[in-house]
């Protein structure tokens, strides 16, 4: 309990614990060919899907569960037109929480590689 100024309460929780990953398996689909493949990056590491570059800079997991609650930061790039369509973290729990808007492709996270 965390007492102040004569009021009480449940303590704040702490920050949940994270790990980092050296790879991470994430998933490609091509809407109009109906294909979807899966993509094992490293980080730092970078694959084309179609004309589209995916670089993982980053893996993250809950020591428990580190495949679906996996999030990972992602660029992705046309590199027809050099243009960045999406840079952030994709969550793999929730891959429509902030997903790349393409009309081809999309890409999601499949969780962070522990081995």
């Amino acid at each position: 309990m965390l007492s102040v100024a004569g009021l009480t309460g449940p303590a704040p929780a702490s920050a949940p614990q994270v790990q980092r990953a050296d790879s991470a398996l994430l998933r490609g689909l091509d809407k109009i060919a109906g294909t979807s493949r899966d993509i094992a990056l490293q980080v730092g590491g970078s694959a084309m899907l179609g004309p589209l570059r995916i670089t993982l800079a980053e893996c993250r997991y809950p020591p428990d569960d580190p495949t679906s609650e996996a999030f990972a930061w992602l660029t992705i790039r046309d590199e027809r037109s050099e243009t960045v369509l999406f840079d952030g973290w994709m969550i793999a729990s929730s891959p429509a929480l902030n997903a790349l808007d393409h009309a081809r492709y999309d890409v999601w996270v499949l969780g962070c590689n522990t081995d």
